[in-house]
């Protein structure tokens, strides 16, 4: 899908990503173009599901989840069984934000966010471990953080 956006398409994806709850009519002279031509991509981009949704970006330790991991997790084998069982119980567990397949040395990196550190205990020991098929989990728990965007560069 990605290859049949033209560049106005991109401006109009970079200014939603900035501002989501941007009004048509702000949205059409920011990226300019006129209104109805501005909705009209805009609903094909959602339709075609280049956009798949809008949420709000919240600040987490506002939100009472001040303690945020990268973890790295390695399977024990990479049969279709463990694999998909790995997946799926990963897709429940709500303090998971993303989850992502990997090339090297580990298989996944998770990026998890917990309360405090007692919270992150509970995680490892009743979450993850729970699933089972791991042979290794390497953490690492984040104390500050540089940048955090959603907005894509440009091309």
């Amino acid at each position: 899908m990605a290859t049949g956006l033209d560049a106005k398409d991109r401006q109009i994806i970079r200014a939603l990503q900035r501002d989501g709850r941007v009004t048509n009519s702000d949205l059409a002279e920011a990226v300019n173009l006129s209104p109805s031509p501005c909705l009209r991509r805009l609903r094909i981009l959602e339709e075609s599901g280049v956009i798949r949704g809008y949420s709000a970006n919240i600040d987490q330790k506002k939100y009472g989840l001040s303690l945020l991991a990268f973890i790295s997790v390695r399977l024990d084998s990479h049969t279709r069984e463990n694999v998909d069982r790995f997946e799926r119980r990963v897709k429940r567990i709500d303090e998971i934000l993303g989850c992502y397949l990997l090339t090297g040395g580990q298989d996944y990196l998770l990026q998890v966010v917990v309360r405090d550190l007692d919270g992150y205990d509970d995680f490892i020991r009743n979450q993850l471990h729970a699933i089972g098929g791991i042979a290794s989990i390497d953490s690492s728990i984040c104390y500050n953080t540089v940048k955090e965007t959603a907005v894509f560069p440009e091309f």
